[in-house]
């Protein structure tokens, strides 16, 4: 074969040209392209950890943040509280207020009708007995045909409501 043959006279130029292929790929790639892509891996790392730290500074000032929201939100809450039992006081108040100026009206006007009543009923209870009296006298004089003193038949009258 003639392949196997050539070997021996090819074999140092060959193990030649490999030494130098190799060796410009070693230089080409670890001396040129090897530090590039460390600077390109460190600058990510570095922009990684830039914004985790970035990130982690954020979620701090949000979780202050919201502390803050909740602390407000609770004064808040304890204001309003406080506002509305002092709302509810001032409308107790008031209405009781009402409730009293309403009840002392009512009573006023309960009196005054009550006094009305009394004085309709004297009233009433003078004209029944004005009227029974003049009554009592007209039968009496029918019946019997006698004059009877009408101060008599009064008492007599004034007696008997007084029994009722």
């Amino acid at each position: 074969m003639p392949q196997i043959s050539q070997i021996g006279e090819i074999y140092a130029s060959q193990l030649f040209w490999l030494a130098i292929v190799f060796a410009l790929i070693y230089f080409g790639i670890g001396k040129a392209m090897v530090p590039k892509i460390e600077a390109t891996i460190e600058d990510r790392n570095g922009r990684i950890a830039g914004d985790i730290a970035a990130a982690e500074a954020a979620r701090a000032a949000a979780l202050t943040s919201e502390r803050d929201y909740q602390a407000g939100l609770e004064s808040a809450r304890a204001t309003a509280a406080v506002a509305l039992g002092e709302a509810k006081a001032r409308a107790i108040a008031g209405t009781e207020a009402k409730l009293k100026t309403s009840d002392a009206a009512l009573a006023a006007q309960l009196d005054a009708a009550t006094g009305r009543i009394g004085a309709a009923k004297v009233q009433a209870l003078a004209e029944i007995e004005t009227n029974t009296v003049e009554a009592v006298e007209q039968i009496v004089a029918k019946l019997s045909g006698v004059a009877v003193d009408r101060t008599t038949i009064e008492t007599q009258v004034k007696a008997e409501l007084a029994h009722g």
